[in-house]
């Protein structure tokens, strides 16, 4: 029978928009090592282990009057170098120069006839720095049959050259047969055989994205087990915010980097944990820029954020058996108090809600998400992207993920990951989504945002660090 999409998957697919591209990515910067990183080495890298990802040899086809959900195909005509692309710029390139490419790349919809991802090698950066852009799209990377790009390509040792072929000009890498591509009468007989298994489907599968997503909110909501909160958030609309705004094609990207000692320093000194202390640097960072654009802020105004929580199943215990539930992350709505200006009452506020979330919703701690399939963030980003998804966007005014990412230095080939930002899609309405990831000492901002309602990112992006030094020299 056919790989067929779920209807999660394929609902990611109809509701995107050429202005609203549904993919998740991620911006890793490495040091380039003695023996070099260059593109060739890269494609050999890449070529040699996809047979541990074989999605990302597949394209999704649509099935003929949308009487079923669409499958996945190998595709018999693969161009790897389609896929991983290179890029360079001016040396000596900035970061500035970098987040404005990446801007620009992510902003561009991935082709459909081909496997929904991208690999970008960015050179020329100052410091003998080289830069990896991943983009891959939703409806591949579920958490279980399929992981981000970015996880591939990284290891816990430095790894020798992967092979360029003999001297006849053979692969290093085992040959690929694909499967012959499904004609539409095919199509339509696996279409008809699995309505007759689950007739009920038949129905759902001509409904529109709307539908599927709002269905899928739905299911969320009944396992939440925070029936209450969620139905006094669907009553009471997100406030109104800068932060809503619609969509335009252009996009703004900024990374901020961060020591996760100050983080730890701040959470010993107010308490809470390194959660609550991120999402109370980022309120801070977001008063700040409000302020910037002079807007008055009472005291009570806030700004709604959704913060998904990836779920522990209920029978796993500890760290040892993470037990992720369906690799299931849920909506956790969280109001920022962006009028408080005291640092230490709005990490107080936040660290109130976030443990009531928590307590309801056997949330996921840190170390044991850290071991979910190796780097495990990029793929987490994705879940989250997906809860976003589910929500209508008049209930929250900004996605904010935060996903704990390794300690231990990682890998690409012999080049060392030094800094990794995280990137997360817009949601319709929402002029900005917020990636936060933990990796080696470090903390990593990903700020994605829409280039006409947010064209001050940077000054977002510097309200970050003022937030946390703010946050260092504050005593009760």
């Amino acid at each position: 029978m056919a790989d067929r999409l779920s209807a999660l998957d394929a609902s990611f697919l109809y509701v995107e928009e050429p202005f609203v591209p549904m993919h998740v990515g991620s911006v890793a910067i490495l040091r380039r090592p003695e023996s070099g990183f260059d593109y060739a080495r890269l494609l050999a890298m890449v070529s040699r282990r996809l047979a541990y990802l074989p999605r990302y040899r597949q394209y999704v086809e649509f099935v003929p009057g949308h009487l079923a959900r669409p499958v996945w195909v190998d595709d018999a005509d693969f161009d790897l170098t389609y896929h991983v692309r290179r890029s360079a710029l001016p040396a000596p390139g900035s970061d500035a120069q970098l987040f404005e490419l990446v801007a620009r790349l992510l902003a561009r919809p991935l082709d459909r006839d081909r496997p929904l991802w991208e690999l970008y090698v960015v050179e020329g950066l100052a410091d003998d720095r080289v830069a990896l852009v991943t983009k891959t799209h939703q409806s591949m990377v579920d958490g279980t049959a399929t992981i981000d790009i970015g996880q591939l390509i990284l290891d816990a040792e430095p790894t020798e050259p992967e092979g360029q072929g003999d001297e006849v000009g053979r692969p290093p890498w085992p040959e690929w047969a694909p499967s012959s591509r499904p004609g539409r009468a095919k199509l339509l007989l696996d279409a008809v055989t699995d309505s007759l298994r689950r007739p009920a489907e038949v129905v759902d599968n001509v409904r529109s994205a709307a539908q599927d997503l709002t269905s899928t909110a739905e299911r969320v909501f009944d396992t939440a087990g925070d029936v209450a909160t969620t139905v006094r958030s669907l009553v009471r609309p997100a406030p109104r915010s800068p932060l809503n705004a619609r969509v335009s094609g252009g996009r703004v990207f900024a990374g901020v980097s961060a020591n996760l000692e100050d983080l730890r320093e701040i959470r010993e000194r107010h308490g809470g944990t390194i959660n609550d202390v991120v999402f109370a640097v980022f309120t801070g960072a977001l008063r700040q820029w409000l302020l910037s654009r002079g807007r008055s802020l009472e005291q009570t105004e806030t700004v709604r954020a959704l913060a998904p929580l990836a779920v522990r199943a209920p029978d796993s215990v500890g760290f040892s058996s993470v037990g992720l539930l369906d690799n299931r992350v849920d909506p956790c709505l969280v109001d920022l108090p962006v009028g408080e200006p005291h640092p230490g009452l709005r990490l107080q506020h936040i660290a109130h809600a976030m443990a009531e979330h928590v307590r309801t919703r056997r949330s996921v701690a840190a170390r044991a998400m850290v071991r979910v399939s190796g780097f495990a963030p990029a793929t987490m980003y994705s879940l989250a992207a997906r809860a976003a998804s589910s929500l209508s966007d008049r209930l929250f005014n900004v996605a904010v993920a935060n996903s704990p990412g390794p300690q231990q230095r990682l890998y690409a080939g012999e080049a060392p990951l030094e800094r990794i930002y995280p990137v997360l899609p817009l949601s319709r309405g929402q002029a900005l989504a917020v990636g936060v990831t933990s990796y080696h000492g470090g903390v990593y901002f990903g700020l994605n945002g829409d280039r006409k309602a947010l064209s001050d990112v940077t000054v977002l992006a510097g309200a970050v660090t003022e937030a946390i030094e703010e946050l260092k020299g504050t005593n009760w």
